[in-house]
Parts: C-alpha cells; structure tokens; sequence
C-alpha cells in the first residue's frame, strides 16, 4: 500500500447488507471475511478463500481481530464486547443502523465513499430509486390499497422494519401496524389484513404459513380465506440492500397479481 493510501486492503463485513454492497460496487477482492448469512445471500463470497465469523450480534473479537483487518463494517444489533475489543485492537469500524429507505441509500454511498468509488454508489442508490419509481407508478391509481401486515418474527410477533412499510406503499399497499415494533395476533386480527406477508429474519423461505394460520386463530381474515397470506424469502426485505428490489416486485405481484408477474422468492399459502 502506497503511502498515504488509507483506503482500506481487508474488510470483515459482519452483516450481509454490508456484503452485498460490496458486491455491487465490485470490491469483494477486499473482503477477507464475513457471515455465514453474507454466503447464503452473496454466493460469491461462499468459494472457500474467507474466514466465516459470527455475525453482528454474536460477533466474536478473537475470530475478527484474527483475520487482521483494517476495517470491519457492522449493522445494529450490535455485540458491544467485541466492538469494544476490536476498537482497542486499533481497527477502524463502520457501525450501521438503517431504518428507511433513505437510511439505506446513504449507506451505500459511505461505503463507496470509503473506497473513492462515491460515484459507483450513487448510481446504485438511483438505479433503486427508479426501480421503486416505476412500481408506484404502476399501483398510483389503484383505488383500493389493500391492508398489509408484514411481519420480520412469530415469537415474538414483530411488524417489519421501516423500509418494508415504504415498499408496501410503494406496491399500493397500506402498511398495518407500527414498523418494526412487537404486537400481537389478536392486533393483527382485529385490524382485518387483506395481506398478510411473513419474512422471517434467518429463516429463508421455509416460514411455515398454515401453522400460524392455524395456531393464531387467522383462519376467518380476508387474507387467510383468499389465500393472500405469502412467504417472502427472509434475504429480500431483512438484507437493507440492492435486494430490496426484488423484495418489492414479491411484495407488489401479492398485493396485484392482476398488474405484476410472480417474481422469485415467493409462495403462497397452499390451504386453509
């Protein structure tokens, strides 16, 4: 490294969000390690030249001081011991705590401006926004915006995150519930969905949607008995990241089938 070349050579990305803006800003070379969930939804970190750490919340200081990096990028929740530990150890860190979608566009941009790649990262940020554009265009004169409810966890029950909220209403939707907060089946019964979306963080795809159907007395919603109750995998709307797009088409072919084609990374509930 040149002198007075600070940018950073080796990065621990503990949150996969963190691993897939690398990606698309084309600087994965500099990752030398990271999760097990930056491998499950960033492939190409998954071909045997990392270290896997424990994530955010479980970090670990021996396992990241030991792959000797000069920077370790992190999302809340956060480990506090070892992000002490690891600030003593003298290694610079990027700690994240997004809640919007303007939250989100701004971390990428402070993770391209760490590599001088600010441009790269702006482009990233509009190549979203105009994707999010172009589906609330398409749901903008839709009269009746379905009710949603969009749940991150079953036990306890917790309303998805901020972002989630704007995709909803980007899709033509009316986000049900306080964003990110706990609640409980008989809110969410009493309110009615006419959507119910379950993307549990760690869990992929394999929410089981008739279980909690039946275990939270859901069977007579509208969302139950017209079968709108949905799996969206957990990586396209927990991960704040380009991903997020993908999410929404999931999220706007639930609310009008009629207007989007089935994406991936969706399923329906198959019986009530």
């Amino acid at each position: 490294m040149a002198v007075g070349d600070y940018t950073p050579q080796r990065i621990v990305s503990l949150q996969p969000s963190a691993t897939l803006t690398l990606r698309d800003l084309g600087l994965l070379d500099y990752v030398v390690a990271c999760t097990k969930y930056c491998a499950d939804v960033c492939p190409e970190v998954a071909d045997g030249s990392r270290t896997i750490v424990a994530d955010s919340w479980s970090a670990q200081a021996e396992q990241i001081i030991a792959a000797k990096p000069d920077l370790v990028i992190a999302s809340v929740p956060y480990q506090l011991e070892a992000v002490a530990e690891t600030l003593k150890a003298g290694v610079r860190f990027l700690g994240l705590a997004p809640r919007t979608l303007t939250d989100i566009y701004r971390d990428i941009v402070t993770i391209a401006g760490i590599f001088d790649a600010g441009d790269r990262g702006r482009a990233i940020d509009s190549k979203m926004a105009q994707a999010i554009d172009s589906v609330r265009q398409r749901t903008c004169t839709v009269v009746n915006k379905p009710l949603v409810f969009c749940e991150e966890w079953g036990k306890p029950l917790i309303a998805s995150q901020p972002w989630v909220a704007e995709l909803v209403e980007a899709a033509g939707g009316r986000f049900l519930g306080e964003p990110g907060k706990t609640t409980s089946p008989e809110v969410v019964a009493a309110a009615q969905p006419d959507v119910i979306i379950a993307a549990w963080c760690g869990a992929g795809d394999r929410v089981p949607l008739e279980k909690i159907v039946e275990q939270r007395a859901w069977h007579e919603l509208p969302a139950a008995y017209q079968r709108r109750v949905f799996c969206i995998s957990d990586e396209l709307l927990n991960t704040p990241a380009s991903n997020l797009i993908d999410g929404l088409h999931a999220i706007a072919w639930a609310l009008h089938p009629d207007v989007f084609t089935q994406p991936r990374g969706i399923r329906r509930i198959a019986a009530v």
